[in-house]
């Protein structure tokens, strides 16, 4: 959740009403503005409070065009309907609505059986409210896990935990909260993630565990789970070390299972723990939901789960919020009735087709390079061409802005700091139809780019809002 700080100018703002939206009172007549930053002294009409909130939501940008977010920006009517009919209902009241409770459990049966647990039936898991939360919980379980093993060292020995510098901000935010030293593999040459090998040296007896990304938030690939398990295998024959592996598969567990089945990255490789996606990604959920599954229940050790009975029943749970809505676990698994197998190959190779299609259209335009193709997540990433001296990604992105099109430039993490990319990230509803317009609008705007003196947004701070 983003910080926000108070008004910075002293003076006080007060929102504009049209005459049309309000309603005569003998103080104000029509036009009496609320302010907007102070609880206003007197109710408003349902009517002139929901104008004044919509009008000022029409500048926000189009979610369809939002090229940046992962999260998906379409759903159904018939989910949109079951989504209202339990707003009301609060996930950890277990027992006042056991059916959304059985609903969970469903899910996290069928992602488990979609995982290739050893034994679905064994596996553990919980709803969170995205990856994020999955992620925290996920590190809480391999922290622990370390100090049981480690109690005549712990806690004077300090908690390490192994990840490519393409994490996602989550797992920096889980080393800072629950105080683990993060040793990062960073990128070097045209490698956008982990190495495997560098990964296991940078293991030692301290090492909670490795993290490996199915879909690099930087560039749509995917890192070799397989090999990351190789190396660790190799490491512990040689020292006795034993190194779990989380998968962060915030979106390519929902991709891989459908496209890239013989693809080794899940419960199949012994030495993977637990398993983290996010439901509102290419779960196909809107936000927010994720998923967190565990192996088996000695993967989760006992005294992180909580059981309260102040609501009725036992409830055992594990999770760092506790009142959420239950209506994106019951839209999770109206989209895993709904599609099954096979409907989500459809949807997922659908997204994929049109991000490999998009892609070599930008290729022909001539004037940028790609690093991904969107042959693994639906997502690429590309930069300029090395002959392009007018204009760079910032440049581009604030143009194709100016055409409703949200398309995110930023630089690569350390070590590769000088690369800077615009990504795309393809989504359910993001058809071949936009896709060719989005070609349409970039080929367009390059005739003005060429013209430029140099590029405008030296500065690649202030070049863009977009961060990870």
């Amino acid at each position: 959740m983003s910080l926000h700080k108070g008004p910075q100018d002293p003076g006080e703002r007060h929102l504009s009403v049209n005459p049309f939206y309000g309603e005569a009172n003998p103080v104000g007549g029509m036009t009496d503005a609320p302010p907007t930053h102070r609880l206003p002294d007197a109710p408003l009409s349902p009517s002139t409070a929901y104008q004044l909130v919509h009008d000022e939501l029409m500048l926000d940008g189009n979610s369809r065009l939002n090229l940046a977010t992962f999260v998906t920006t379409w759903m159904e009517p018939q989910a949109d309907v079951l989504m209202a009919e339990c707003r009301d209902k609060n996930m950890i009241d277990k027992d006042e609505y056991p059916r959304t409770a059985e609903l969970e459990r469903r899910c996290v049966a069928m992602l488990a059986d979609l995982w290739n647990a050893p034994d679905p039936s064994a596996a553990v898991g919980c709803s969170t409210t995205g990856s994020s939360e999955a992620c925290m919980l996920a590190g809480m379980a391999l922290k622990r896990r370390w100090a049981k093993r480690n109690a005549d060292r712990y806690p004077g020995a300090r908690p390490n935990l192994v990840m490519g510098v393409n994490v996602q901000v989550c797992w920096d935010k889980f080393c800072n909260f629950w105080e683990v030293e993060p040793r990062l593999v960073p990128m070097e040459g045209e490698r956008f993630h982990l190495d495997p090998q560098a990964a296991a040296e940078l293991c030692d007896e301290n090492t909670i565990g490795v993290v490996g990304i199915l879909g690099s938030t930087f560039d749509g690939s995917y890192e070799p789970i397989a090999d990351l398990c190789a190396a660790l295998d190799a490491l512990q024959e040689r020292t006795g070390i034993d190194v779990p592996v989380h998968v962060d598969g915030a979106s390519g567990a929902m991709v891989a299972p459908f496209l890239d089945e013989d693809l080794q990255w899940d419960f199949r490789l012994p030495r993977v723990a637990s398993i983290n996606t996010s439901g509102h990604k290419y779960g196909l959920v809107y936000p927010g939901v994720g998923w967190a599954l565990w192996r088996d229940a000695e993967a989760l050790p006992e005294e992180l789960v909580f059981r309260v009975n102040y609501l009725g029943g036992d409830m055992p749970t594990f999770a760092l919020n506790f009142s959420r809505p239950g209506a994106q676990v019951v839209a999770q698994y109206y989209s895993f009735l709904r599609l099954g197998r096979a409907g989500y190959r459809a949807v997922q190779q659908t997204a994929r087709d049109v991000a490999g299609r998009l892609a070599q259209a930008v290729e022909k335009l001539g004037e940028f390079r790609l690093l991904t193709r969107g042959d693994q997540l639906p997502v690429f990433a590309f930069t300029t061409a090395p002959d392009v001296k007018a204009y760079d990604v910032f440049d581009v992105s604030r143009r194709m802005r100016e055409n409703g099109w949200l398309v995110p430039a930023y630089t690569f993490p350390p070590n590769r700091e000088d690369l800077s990319v615009l990504r795309v990230v393809c989504r359910n509803g993001f058809s071949a139809d936009l896709a060719e317009l989005f070609v349409e609008d970039l080929s367009r705007c390059l005739p003005e780019l060429r013209r430029q003196p140099h590029p405008f947004t030296r500065d690649k701070e202030a070049a863009t809002g977009f961060h990870h």
